[in-house]
């Protein structure tokens, strides 16, 4: 399993990135062909008290084949361009391997 992460510094102003990306981004992002899942987690805080971050969002698809594939097609051009517009100041967006370990 590959993930695409996004990553977002806090937004000047909040409710207005909520409301975009919420209303706008997550559904547009939801349409992308294979997408397997998708995790957004609200940040609230460091082991060290404040942090810059303010959310986090992992997309998994079956493979870097898949999510290449996906990043073409016309529903992964707009997420792309769509995050850009919104935050692209804001947003780093890497890219995983889900990796086994034991506890």
């Amino acid at each position: 399993m590959v993930k695409l992460v996004a990553i977002y510094k806090k937004p000047e102003d909040q409710e207005k990135f909520d409301e975009h990306y919420y209303n706008v981004h997550t559904p547009l992002t939801q349409k992308i062909p294979g997408l397997k899942d998708m995790k957004v987690t609200k940040i609230v805080g460091s082991p060290m008290g404040e942090t810059d971050y303010y959310l986090l969002c992992e997309m998994y698809y079956e493979s870097h084949e898949a999510l290449q594939e996906a990043m073409k097609t016309d529903e992964g051009k707009a997420s792309g361009k769509d995050v850009m517009k919104f935050a692209g100041d804001i947003v780093t967006l890497v890219i995983g391997e889900e990796v086994a370990v034991n506890v």
